[in-house]
């Protein structure tokens, strides 16, 4: 799954994309924002099996930590390097002019940003995808046709969920939480710069110790359809449903 996954984003990223934005709007996409805990990738795949078998005929993908991947073989580093680069907002002009003396394939930390940031937006406007995470649902807001998703749940929730993911004691859970909630907040103030403070619209909220996993996904899906974020690639739909179905 994931070597498969690996070679889409090669390859979609490869492709030559303006065209086809020229010919269709932006998007579908479907954004996922949420605290530490709250199962966010598994509500994501959960998701996109649910719109794969609702919409036949395109292949919803989940990204999150794929972003990374795909801006450190453009950028030609080391995805770890682009992730460290989120993780030191404190780091000064300085320590980028030794770090230039060090690395081999130096690219500057507002180079790496700005390419994370785009990746971002490519994927978000080539369509069929959740990225989770991010910051996308700043990055894609003014795309008209995009589903912003918001998960919450009390503290004493989402300790319980990592004790048991990760097979953590309280103790530890806690901590964790605590350290993965500073390294998203470095993240989004890398990221999101002067839009950091600005305010942030999502079409739904949910607090993920009320509502069961199957729940939430059942109600994004209605939602799908309220917004009508799959009216504009009803031809593509039924294209590439009659491609299959000739098969």
């Amino acid at each position: 799954m994931k070597n498969s996954l690996l070679a889409y984003l090669n390859k979609r990223m490869q492709s030559e994309a303006v065209s086809s934005h020229n010919e269709r709007p932006p998007g579908p996409v479907i954004t996922i924002s949420r605290e530490v805990g709250c199962s966010g990738l598994a509500v994501a795949e959960s998701l996109a099996n649910k719109l794969k078998e609702k919409y036949p005929g395109h292949d919803w993908k989940v990204l999150s930590k794929e972003i990374f991947h795909q801006s450190a073989m453009e950028l030609d580093l080391d995805p770890a390097r682009v992730s460290r680069v989120y993780k030191q907002v404190d780091r000064t002009s300085f320590d980028e002019v030794l770090n230039a003396f060090h690395e081999k394939k130096y690219k500057s930390d507002k180079k790496v940003r700005k390419t994370v940031r785009d990746v971002i937006r490519s994927f978000a406007e080539d369509g069929y995808c959740i990225i989770v995470g991010r910051a996308s649902n700043v990055i894609a807001a003014d795309i008209r046709n995009a589903l912003h998703v918001r998960i919450v749940a009390p503290l004493e929730y989402r300790t319980q969920s990592i004790m048991q993911k990760n097979m953590l004691s309280r103790h530890d859970a806690l901590r964790f939480i605590e350290q993965v909630e500073k390294e998203r907040i470095a993240y989004r103030h890398a990221a999101m710069g002067n839009e950091l403070h600005s305010h942030e619209i999502f079409d739904i909220t949910f607090n993920r110790g009320a509502f069961s996993l199957d729940v939430m996904v059942d109600i994004m899906l209605v939602a799908v359809e309220e917004k009508g974020i799959l009216k504009d690639y009803m031809s593509e739909r039924k294209q590439d449903t009659l491609q299959l179905d000739s098969r």
